[in-house]
């Protein structure tokens, strides 16, 4: 598999045999303590996921976006860039 990391959010991504695209989200506890906080996280990763993806993934792959605390801040635009 590969990964690409910034500064809010952990990017995985492996061939899989189903042909497909299929996507994951994670935000840890360790990262936020409040599950509120690791929501918003999560559904600013979606939010990015639904934007970029569909442009650049390769079909056949699992993406694993995992989520950092500076993705609750960061501006929507340097998130999906």
């Amino acid at each position: 598999g590969r990964k690409w990391t910034s500064h809010s959010l952990v990017l995985q991504a492996l061939p899989n045999e189903s042909g497909q695209m299929r996507i994951g989200f994670t935000v840890t506890k360790k990262t936020e303590a409040s599950a509120v906080k690791r929501n918003r996280i999560k559904r600013r990763l979606r939010a990015a996921a639904a934007d970029i993806l569909p442009l650049y993934a390769a079909p056949g792959h699992d993406y694993v976006l995992i989520g950092r605390s500076q993705a609750a801040t960061r501006p929507y635009d340097a998130l999906c860039g």
